[in-house]
């Protein structure tokens, strides 16, 4: 057989072999790294691929682990774990449910607020499951609300901190978007091309949010009118509306400062994400400060559980390094390149298949093992064929919030599995899920037909 081809032939193989292998239950980074060097050692032997490639490897960890981009990273886990313990996630809830409660639906749609404002000052998208499952689910069960609502609006609302700012993905999703469109550009003559900042990538990001947002909350209305039972009003006693003013006030003014403080200091120009995140996480820990909620146990555990976080993430992203250089060493990404540039509709027709995979991997995958391998395979083809880099990052990012929501392995359904009554089926959870993964899609449609709505902003600001 030819050497291209057979080379060619063992990438894809490879490809689907690691999702096997994920599926089986072994752990990411190991089995991107494992199943890579196998196939590796396979290519070595059949002569289509030369182990001294992996004398690369060296230089590529030192890069990622001296990024200063990166830094970020742990710094908003830590931001959005001291939060979490602060109590302003549950004194949001409980506000927000006594505001709206008058409403049919208003539990719902405080929760739906409540997420989105958690997700643009934590980024924690299981602390805000968790927080919203013990606090908010009980409250919308005792008032009647069908538990398939009620359990979707809160795995749906849980999951916008992976796109709306900061989000750890659209931070990783910009370094490795930066890093291939200067590539690109720079071999098709272009030297010196217009960067891809993480700032650029999160000012795309917010008009995307808010859509998502606004299409949960018109659904609920829709519910709360076709179906009044599966959403019934929580009207608020006498007594407790006299306080109620001051009670929001005090809820909504600490998380909306953080928020102007770290998104406002990267979009306005004035601060870098890592200079911003460095701001949000001393922000949060004066915050739990004046309530009184934090001490050294407490910074102990935070400090510890952002370090095991941020470990997953970057042993992910070293095991997928290995598997990148192993696919691209053997022709797999001259194989994307011909499959995505033969596809009918040209740079839209293969950006189409490239969401429909990715899509379909977030049924069996997590959110940052489909961008490790899917990104570096065909953001080199798609930005070849002048997608807009920004415009692909926020695209990724918003169809990958639906990893969380799709069964069987959707996080933000395991994380409310685990706090929610045992009378609340696992089926109910599941069921729940699917008209907002639906709503999700119809969001990525209108993203699609209207680009300007992830462009616009980043081309204001820069």
């Amino acid at each position: 057989m030819d050497p291209v081809l057979l080379g060619e032939v063992l990438s894809a193989v490879m490809f689907f072999g690691v999702i096997g292998v994920l599926m089986l239950g072994f752990p990411v980074a190991f089995s991107l790294a494992g199943t890579a060097l196998i196939f590796g050692l396979i290519g070595w032997w059949l002569g289509v691929y030369d182990p001294s490639n992996y004398g690369s490897l060296a230089g590529r960890y030192i890069g990622l682990m001296t990024n200063e981009v990166l830094v970020a990273v742990p710094l908003f886990i830590f931001m959005g774990v001291i939060l979490e313990r602060s109590g302003i996630a549950e004194q949001l809830l409980l506000t927000m449910g006594k505001l709206f409660g008058n409403l049919r639906g208003g539990l719902a749609l405080s929760v739906i607020v409540v997420g989105a404002l958690l997700a643009a000052s934590t980024g924690v998208v299981g602390a805000t499951v968790v927080t919203m499952g013990l606090i908010s689910l009980p409250a919308m069960l005792r008032a009647g609300y069908d538990p398939k609502l009620a359990t979707g609006v809160i795995c749906a609302s849980g999951t916008l901190g992976q796109i709306i700012p900061p989000s750890t993905v659209l931070i990783f999703m910009g370094d490795m978007l930066s890093g291939i469109n200067a590539q690109v550009q720079m071999e098709k003559g272009n030297f010196a091309p217009e960067p891809v900042s993480v700032g650029a990538l999160f000012a795309g990001a917010i008009l995307p949010g808010l859509l998502l947002v606004g299409i949960y909350a018109i659904y609920v209305i829709f519910k709360a009118i076709t179906d009044p039972k599966s959403a019934p009003a929580t009207p608020v006693p006498e007594d407790e509306k006299q306080h109620l003013a001051r009670e929001v006030a005090v809820a909504l003014v600490p998380p909306l400062l953080l928020i102007v403080a770290v998104l406002g200091s990267i979009l306005g120009g004035i601060a870098t994400p890592t200079e911003a995140a460095s701001v949000g996480s001393v922000g949060a820990m004066l915050l739990a400060l004046i309530r009184r909620r934090i001490d050294l146990s407490i910074l102990r555990q935070a400090v510890i559980s952002t370090a095991t976080i941020t470990s997953m993430v970057f042993i992910i992203l070293f095991g997928a390094a290995v598997f990148s250089i192993v696919f691209r060493m053997m022709g797999g990404d001259n194989l994307v390149h011909e499959f995505l540039s033969s596809m009918p509709g040209g740079a839209m027709g293969a950006m189409i298949i490239v969401m429909l995979i990715m899509f379909l991997l977030g049924f069996i995958l997590d959110t940052f093992e489909i961008i490790f391998i899917v990104i570096p395979i065909t953001a080199p083809v798609l930005l070849a064929l002048d997608v807009d880099p920004i415009w692909l990052g926020v695209m990724v990012g918003v169809n990958l919030q639906t990893s969380f929501l799709t069964p069987p392995f959707g996080f933000a359904l395991f994380y409310l599995r685990g706090v929610a009554p045992a009378h609340v089926t696992t089926g109910s959870i599941y069921r729940g899920a699917v008209p907002f993964v639906i709503l999700q899609l119809i969001g990525i449609a209108i993203l699609f037909a209207f680009p300007q709505l992830i462009t616009w902003l980043p081309d204001v600001l820069y």
